[in-house]
């Protein structure tokens, strides 16, 4: 009978250790499977001002290489589309090509939210003609009395008889507003304008025809138009976008480009702005085509 119930105890701790060993392989298994598990991946989110839309591709792009658990989503649209959503909360970050406008201000402070603005590059807006157009520089006075239809013959600037036709970016963008203030005062666009949803759709509207002049930003202009000297007055030397024109301020129709929060940025949001003004990210902005902040 002794012999009996030894047995039967000697049984039973040997089950009992190959239930512990068995539990002992279950958690390791599982700890292993955990250690295995995807890192997450934290997304920032950028919109606003379709100039900078290349440019923060290239910044978001080399970003995103140098930290894999980050996604940097970049849309276009425009400079006052990325000041909408940076008031309603559907983004981290807005690029603009303009200062924010005292309603946006407003809009966001009433949200409890002050924007804060930084300065990421330099741009030029170029004035772009079809390259068969001899015309090769204008004055401000002339620029604007194209742009609100006064002139609508570029015979009268100079150039072959042949009727103007307006390219300009849609009211959204910021550059759109620049143009509006920088050239032509408070006068409006000529009702006639073709507005474009984008600078590449200007850049190629203005290659394809022969009475188009139009604007885009200095990163966007290629061989198949033609750029034009702006001269501040009459009988001034008319000076060509250029990067040097730029930085010595001596180019009519230069501008800051920024980035702009809804007060401080997230860690994340501050990491990516400290970036695009470094100097990886400003040999980044001169690949592009703009200017870098240093």
């Amino acid at each position: 009978m002794a012999r009996q119930v030894g047995s039967q105890a000697s049984m039973l701790g040997k089950v009992v250790w190959v239930c512990l060993l068995l539990a002992l392989v279950v958690v390791v298994a599982v700890g292993g499977l955990a250690g295995c598990r995807p890192r997450t991946t934290t997304t920032l989110v950028i919109r606003g001002s379709d100039t900078m839309v290349n440019l923060a591709a290239a910044w978001a792009e080399s970003f995103m290489a140098a930290n894999q658990d980050v996604q940097v989503s970049v849309q276009g649209g425009g400079s006052s589309t990325g000041f909408a959503a940076l008031i309603d909360g559907s983004t981290d970050l807005a690029n603009a090509s303009r200062p924010i406008k005292d309603s946006e201000r407003q809009a966001l402070q009433a949200k409890g939210k002050t924007p804060v603005e930084f300065t990421v590059a330099y741009d030029a807006v170029t004035m772009i003609v079809n390259s068969t157009n001899t015309v090769g520089s204008l004055t401000l006075a002339q620029l604007s009395d194209i742009l609100t239809g006064k002139v609508t013959n570029w015979k009268a600037v100079g150039g072959p008889d042949r009727g103007i036709t307006v390219y300009s970016r849609e009211s959204s963008s910021g550059t759109y507003a620049f143009v509006q203030e920088t050239v032509m005062g408070t006068a409006d666009f000529a009702s006639s304008a073709r507005l474009m949803p984008s600078s590449e759709s200007i850049l190629q509207a203005v290659a394809q025809d022969k009475t188009g002049i139009g604007y885009v930003g200095l990163g966007y202009v290629s061989s198949s138009v033609s750029a034009l000297g702006v001269a501040k007055e009459a009988g001034a030397t008319p000076v060509l976008p250029a990067v040097t024109t730029v930085l010595d301020k001596s180019y009519p129709i230069s501008r800051a480009l920024y980035i702009y929060s809804a007060g401080d940025p997230s860690a994340l949001g501050m990491s990516f702005i400290e970036f695009c003004v470094s100097p990886v990210g400003g040999r980044l902005a001169e690949e592009v085509g703009f200017v870098p902040t240093k």
